[in-house]
């Protein structure tokens, strides 16, 4: 009776995943095989910028659908089931502040209050949504046929001068941190050092304290965002190897926020892994008319901070935007510039050491990938280049599931 129980148990949960996996249909463009294999994997994205949307004054209801004509935003439930993603790194981000115990204090309890608010996003849909500590979560959520919440730290600023608060973060999920985001910091060099400047030539002293601490946590280091200089000494420094979690690669498009090729060979020489960042301006040089830059600034003048309109201003503005667009569209990279990108750096590196990471609602989205509901596509274009089930399982999810996992070995086994 009690086996006969499971049976029925296991019968019931495996149609509710069918029947969730079924409310979805394949973009257009994409196969029928593709999609079905597409939902056959494990899919995560390394780099979703949406928790910024929590705290702003209108919050945001992540189990509505949104749509990114209108507002721009790129992920919420209903579009992880449509885009067939499984879930992903959510990301604690915050800007870059002057160099003081002030500036370290503020930006800390805002990093602080964006934790909460991710562990708050979970809690009100248990049934959709469950944090993953560990390797071996990501799996388990995902059989249990909910979205997988990874916690990610994009700017280590807020940790001030007190690297101690690292073990905060991780105890309040973190499992993966970059030290650095636009503007050097006490940690590390930026690509985009700011005022400034490459102070560190690469890390600081306390950037090497960060990543010897990082490692002894069980915390992934992602050099995204930091100088080359930076990101070469984290891979020489770190026990365990590194990610870049929405970064590209420098041969077709020379940017600072892109690798040269002889930087990427070494990350994936010691085990590192690239996801690939799908923002337009590091993968093509995209200039924009007179008219719609003028309009554009005009518009932020007008308005200021979007974040900080109540409702029905922010509508107010989104009409005005959305008339800029029709007006003065904007150029954009296309899907086919990004894929070439990505298939560049596969040859370059193997499937073992490239993964997706396209910075989702923190300005990733080209013309034909404007959301993640056009995820399939790319499975579909890989397939179509001859890329295995395999290979699509280990750059969607396996490769840094792989670090993860070396991440909490290195941890043990200092104990």
């Amino acid at each position: 009776m009690a086996n006969f129980s499971r049976l029925k148990l296991a019968l019931i949960g495996a149609t509710a995943l069918a029947g969730c996996s079924t409310m979805a249909t394949a973009p257009a463009g994409v196969s029928a095989e593709a999609w079905a294999i597409h939902n056959r994997l494990l899919t995560l994205d390394t780099h979703l910028d949406t928790p910024a949307f929590f705290d702003t004054v209108r919050g945001y209801d992540i189990m509505e659908r949104h749509d990114v004509e209108r507002d721009g935003s790129q992920v919420d439930y209903p579009r992880m089931v449509e885009g067939g993603l499984d879930g992903g790194f959510w990301v604690i981000y915050m800007g870059q502040g002057p160099l003081t115990p002030e500036g370290y204090r503020d930006v800390r309890d805002a990093a602080l209050i964006r934790a909460m608010s991710i562990h708050k996003m979970v809690a009100a849909n248990p049934d959709k949504f469950e944090l993953a500590l560990t390797s071996s979560d990501a799996a388990r959520i995902n059989a249990s046929g909910k979205k997988i919440v990874y916690i990610s730290i994009e700017n280590s600023y807020e940790l001030g001068e007190d690297l101690s608060l690292l073990d905060t973060f991780y105890k309040l999920g973190v499992r993966m941190a970059g030290p650095v985001h636009n503007g050097t910091n006490q940690l590390a060099d930026s690509t985009n050092p700011g005022a400034v400047g490459m102070k560190w030539g690469g890390l600081s002293p306390m950037g090497r304290d960060y990543v010897k601490r990082a490692n002894e946590l069980g915390i992934v280091l992602d050099g995204s965002h930091s100088s080359d200089a930076a990101i070469e000494q984290m891979i020489d420094l770190s026990a365990t190897p590194i990610i870049l979690s929405h970064h590209g690669a420098d041969h077709l498009n020379e940017h600072p926020r892109n690798a040269p090729d002889a930087l990427l060979k070494k990350m994936a020489a010691k085990g590192g892994v690239i996801h690939m960042n799908a923002l337009g301006s590091f993968i093509k040089t995209l200039p924009q008319t007179k008219e719609r830059t003028d309009a554009m600034t005009a518009l932020r003048t007008k308005w200021g901070n979007p974040n900080q309109l109540e409702s029905t201003r922010y509508e107010l503005y989104l009409d005005e935007l959305n008339a800029i667009d029709r007006q003065f569209p904007e150029n954009r990279a296309t899907l086919e510039d990004y894929m070439q990108q990505v298939l560049y750096t596969i040859k370059l590196v193997g499937v073992d050491h490239v993964g997706f990471g396209a910075d989702w609602d923190g300005g990733g989205g080209l013309d034909g990938f404007r959301d993640i509901t056009a995820l399939p596509k790319i499975t579909d274009r890989l397939l179509k280049e001859g890329y295995t089930e395999a290979d699509l399982a280990k750059m969607w999810s396996g490769n840094v599931i792989r670090l993860l996992k070396a991440a909490e070995d290195y941890k043990a086994s200092l104990k």
